[in-house]
């Protein structure tokens, strides 16, 4: 026993020689492992410093680096003079970071609040620091909530310095220094604005041109791989010219605080945002205005679904005026209903009865299968074709082309249409633009319906140029009429004049555009001769007429078709007239929708709105008066002109 504690300690002292080499070799293992965990590190410093210094120094950025986009100001939208129609300011996004408030949102509330017209109690119901879950999971509390968004650079500033003056109930000046600053922190901080302007879409007229401007909207899209929200046309011209109007986005690199908000003193790069182009219209705001003034009081008078007038340059076909009621703000588009923002001048189709009979006894007159003087029974008011009974308004014996037309008579033009044949009939409807788009620059726009000869029915032939039978919007049957007035010529209706940079300098300038020489030139005079008779006392518009001015028009009055049944009591009327009459300057076009009060005929209702645009319309532009003799209807059977009218190449379509 005595020998256990020396010998025990012997085997711990001593080590024989393989133990001391497997002592040697753990300690060299141990070296060896330190060695390579400081060559390791000293890899991954270099690696850290030197190859990946720039790929590091990127990342670094990023987090304190940010992207700030900058809009490009919309451009403005003007009438011919220059008058602003549409334009666009910069506004605000105002902001609030929940956190910094606190516990203080009634105190912010209250103050901001009145100024940004949003209720004091659901307000600070919004500011109130709230837990949400981010991208990665993470619970975090809202640092950024938006308040509202187009505010005015004004009430911007009002808020601003609302909250500079905000007090809490404490006496701040007994409180510690770091109390001190955290409260003229919140001031400062606790509400503020996107670094990204928005802009505000202003239409100074209001309903002014509404359905022909249209209006913006938010619309969002992906940009560099983030969703961002900007300014875009809904409809009307703001949505044809889009591209034209909205420009191009600058950007700037910038610092951010830990909130990701720009530190302005930290800009580091600009790219200037390119601004919208500025479209400069046809459309003159005074006869725009004259135009819708008329129409409200036609409303008021008539109550009907809807009313429209269109002014139109014959020549150039240069849309001077177009305008339909109900109509909405484009300001605040969304308080009218869908109906109310249709511009139903290029969306809406209805048979137009006997204005259309200016179309078939042109093509007649052109191709020399009539004559003015030429006479045709009218059957005292009652005609049978294709087994099918076709009426006038009053018992017609015999009348000439030229009071057929005066007149209006439904079977008159009938046989005019039946003596031309259904080839030469359909030819000349397609001729004058209808079944197809207008081309005018505007979204919705249709192109009406007209079949095919080999679809017609026994009867259509009688049909079509009484207008039954096919169905035409307002614009396509008042640019026919102007085919009439400028000496046969169909026109391209035309809206926008030039656009221009934000210097006012001219970017491209557009021309009128022929679209194709429907009748000649003598036909034309032909077709305006009978025209003139319309307006008078005995036409079928003398309300119509002007004092110092010749008028050339047609009237038209149709029964609405209802799930293919014609409506007794449902009309469509219309009157589409010209000024002077040898010498047009003006083609005017007003139509009325189911008019339910005092009367619904085209030379009742329609004509003396006409008459009323036109009368202010030309005293504004100061066309020169005609001063022609009063015409009346030439007694019946009587030669205007004996000569045929048309030549072969404008017979040719």
């Amino acid at each position: 026993m005595r020998n256990r504690g020396p010998r025990a300690a012997g085997e711990f002292s001593g080590l024989g020689p393989m133990a001391k080499q497997l002592q040697f070799r753990r300690l060299l293992l141990a070296v060896v492992a330190m060695v390579l965990g400081f060559a390791g590190l000293g890899f991954r410093l270099v690696q850290l410093q030197v190859l990946r210094h720039e790929e590091l120094t990127d990342r670094a950025r990023e987090n304190t680096q940010i992207k700030v986009l900058m809009e490009p100001r919309r451009g403005d939208i003007l009438d011919r003079k220059g008058n602003l129609l549409a334009t666009s300011v910069f506004v605000k996004t105002v902001c609030a970071d929940p956190v910094l408030i606190g516990s203080r949102q009634t105190e912010v509330a209250r103050a901001v609040a009145p100024l940004l017209g949003l209720d004091e109690t659901e307000l600070a119901q919004r500011i109130m620091p709230r837990l949400r879950q981010n991208e990665k999971g993470a619970w975090v509390t809202n640092r950024y909530v938006v308040l509202k968004r187009k505010v005015s650079s004004e009430t911007w500033e009002k808020v601003r310095v609302a909250m500079k003056s905000l007090t809490f109930g404490v006496d701040e000046s007994s409180l510690p220094k770091s109390q001190r600053r955290f409260y003229q922190t919140l001031r400062e901080k606790a509400v503020f604005t996107d670094p990204l302007d928005d802009q505000l879409r202003v239409y100074p007229g209001q309903t002014l041109a509404a359905h022909v401007l249209g209006y913006v909207g938010m619309t969002e899209r992906e940009l560099n791989g983030s969703r961002i929200l900007e300014t875009s046309g809904k409809d009307g011209l703001e949505l044809t010219l889009n591209s034209k109007l909205s420009g191009v986005r600058g950007w700037r690199l910038t610092e951010a605080d830990r909130q990701r908000r720009e530190i302005v003193s930290f800009r580091d790069q600009d790219v200037e945002p390119r601004d919208g182009l500025n479209v400069v219209l046809t459309l003159d705001s005074v006869i725009q205005h004259i135009v819708e003034s008329a129409l409200a009081e036609a409303m008021e008078r008539h109550a009907p679904v809807s009313v429209s007038a269109i002014v139109v340059r014959p020549r150039t076909g240069e849309i001077l005026a177009m305008a339909t009621l109900p109509t909405f703000d484009p300001n605040r588009p969304g308080d009218a209903p869908a109906d109310a923002r249709r511009n139903r001048v290029i969306t809406d189709v209805a048979e137009p009865g006997s204005t259309f009979k200016a179309v078939v006894v042109s093509g007649a007159l052109n191709d020399g299968v009539v004559r003015l003087s030429d006479v045709f029974d009218c059957e005292h008011g009652r005609f049978y074709y294709g087994g099918r009974p076709l009426h006038d308004h009053d018992s017609y014996g015999l009348l000439s082309v030229a009071n057929i037309i005066a007149k209006s008579s439904n079977i008159g033009a009938a046989k005019i249409g039946i003596r031309m044949g259904e080839k030469r009939v359909y030819d000349y409807i397609l001729g004058f633009g209808f079944g197809v788009r207008t081309g005018i620059p505007l979204p919705g726009e249709v192109g009406g319906i007209v079949h095919p000869v080999n679809q017609w029915s026994k009867v259509t032939i009688a049909q079509l140029p009484m207008g039954h039978g096919l169905a035409v919007t307002q614009l396509q049957m008042t640019m026919a009429i102007a085919a009439i007035a400028n000496g046969g010529w169909l026109m391209r209706p035309m809206l926008v004049d030039r656009l221009e940079d934000p210097d006012h300098h001219v970017v491209a300038r557009y021309s009128p555009q022929r679209v194709r020489q429907v009748i000649s030139e003598e036909a034309a005079r032909t077709m305006i001769e009978a025209l003139k008779l319309v307006a008078t006392t005995n036409g079928t518009a003398p309300k119509a007429a002007l004092e110092h001015y010749t008028v050339a028009g047609k009237t038209g009055t149709a029964q609405k078709v209802v799930n293919g049944v014609y409506v007794r009591d449902k009309h469509y009327s219309s009157f589409i007239g010209f000024l002077p009459a040898d010498n047009p300057e003006l083609c005017i076009s007003v139509s009325f929708d189911e008019p339910s009060r005092h009367g619904y005929y085209g030379g009742v209702v329609p004509a003396p709105v006409f008459r009323q645009i036109a009368e202010r319309a030309a005293n504004y532009l100061n066309i020169r008066p005609d001063r022609g003799e009063e015409l009346t209807v030439p007694s019946e059977p009587v030669s205007l002109d004996n000569r045929p009218v048309g030549t072969a190449s404008a017979r040719s379509l």
